[in-house]
């Protein structure tokens, strides 16, 4: 069987936009007055990780070459890579030197029971993704810090389509373009550990169609793949909240994550968050029924567990 082609292009699109970002002055060379590129040339590339140009240019064409692990451990360090990028790499390249296969069915992704019940007691914000930023699962905090996640169509419950389509989205993400691109990281790690999975496919096909901003940041070749960090919110009522936020992964890999978003106690973003939950306890009281339990229209799912966008 053939190579899969598509994923050796997208390996030379990404040797380049990491070449382009590399300047003469980082490897010790003078940029030089008749220097027509603002990165580096191939062949300097080439020479750095000991390989031949045409060999190295055959990579960045997309054609049929398999590097060797040595092989791109050079270019690696000839390129300068941390280390979600290395991985990356290394992921693109097996991805690429991998026969094409019939696609598979896939089974939908689900959330436990139990980790519905955590969400529901929680009283933090926290959400449940899937590998490509689906919103599985969430809880009432949430909501009140995201967004109603109900006004939309299930299969547009996605951290991506919210944000690059939602105007509420945006207005309470300050830091959008930081947020668009830790997102799209984390979905190009996702996308090189299983290249052909259908819902990758259609997700990346239609915000490429819908977003010129989308286009734009894809295709800079972002991979990341945080586990923490902050994120800035700001909320119609509350103002500003900065938050922590920490990823667990559900049992079973790959597959769903848990992020959780907390504040530490004593600052104002733990006030704001304190408040956030007593505007929801509010509405709760006026709205006249329960907080969300962490099951159906509150997680996504039918009355079987599975994810409604799948």
């Amino acid at each position: 069987m053939a190579a899969d082609h598509s994923f050796a292009r997208e390996l030379g699109d990404f040797l380049r936009t990491r070449r382009d970002r590399l300047r003469p002055q980082d490897i010790g060379l003078e940029p030089g007055p008749r220097r027509k590129v603002t990165g580096l040339r191939r062949e300097e590339i080439a020479l750095l990780a000991g390989l031949s140009t045409d060999y190295y240019q055959r990579m960045e064409q997309g054609r049929d070459v398999r590097p060797s692990d040595h092989v791109l451990d050079d270019l690696a360090t000839a390129l300068n890579l941390d280390d979600d990028e290395r991985r990356h790499l290394f992921a693109l390249a097996q991805a690429a030197r991998r026969p094409q296969r019939v696609r598979r069915r896939r089974a939908p992704e689900r959330v436990p029971d139990g980790t519905r019940h955590l969400l529901a007691a929680m009283n933090t914000p926290a959400v449940v993704l899937g590998r490509h930023l689906d919103l599985l699962a969430w809880n009432p905090l949430a909501e009140e810090l995201f967004g109603d996640p109900n006004q939309q169509p299930p299969e547009h419950r996605n951290m991506l389509t919210s944000l690059f389509h939602d105007p509420e989205t945006r207005m309470r993400c300050p830091d959008w373009e930081a947020t668009a691109l830790q997102y799209i990281g984390m979905l190009r790690a996702a996308v090189a550990t299983d290249p052909t999975h259908p819902r990758a496919t259609t997700l990346i096909g239609e915000l490429s169609i819908r977003s010129a901003d989308f286009r734009r940041l894809w295709a800079r070749h972002e991979v990341r793949e945080t586990v923490h960090g902050t994120k800035l919110f700001r909320h119609p009522q509350v103002g500003e909240i900065t938050v922590e936020w920490g990823s667990y992964p559900l049992p079973g890999s790959p597959g769903p994550v848990m992020f959780v978003y907390t504040a530490e106690p004593g600052t104002p973003d733990a006030e704001r968050l304190q408040l956030l939950a007593s505007l929801r306890a509010g509405r709760t009281r006026r709205d006249g029924h329960a907080e969300s339990d962490g099951h159906d229209t509150h997680t996504g799912h039918d009355r079987h567990g599975r994810h409604l966008g799948s």
